[in-house]
């Protein structure tokens, strides 16, 4: 994912100053920014503060963390199964030749 020019703190800096009553148009040509990208971070991080973009990264990387250990443990379970049925398998065949 390409990484931003502007921190979180900075682009919540742009938004109040926005809500302070200077025009979008005024910031985008300030910061060099498309009116695209001003609008996405408008509905994206309107109204929130500083200390809840930092809450919010943190729950993404925890959520990320979790999903992945969630597909780690489904892939060792998966394999555990196979694993368990190749052995009865063999058992059988076994069996069946007057072992």
């Amino acid at each position: 994912m390409k990484r931003s020019r502007f921190s979180d703190e900075h682009i919540i800096d742009i938004l109040k100053q926005h809500q302070a009553g200077l025009s979008a148009t005024e910031l985008c040509h300030k910061y060099g920014i498309s009116d695209a990208t001003f609008y996405t971070w408008r509905k994206r991080y309107g109204g929130i503060e500083v200390s809840e973009v930092k809450r919010l990264k943190a729950l993404e990387e925890e959520n990320a963390r979790l999903k992945k250990l969630l597909a780690e443990s489904m892939t060792d379970v998966s394999t555990l199964r196979e694993q368990k049925t190749s052995d009865a398998r063999f058992e059988e065949t076994g069996r069946g030749l007057g072992h």
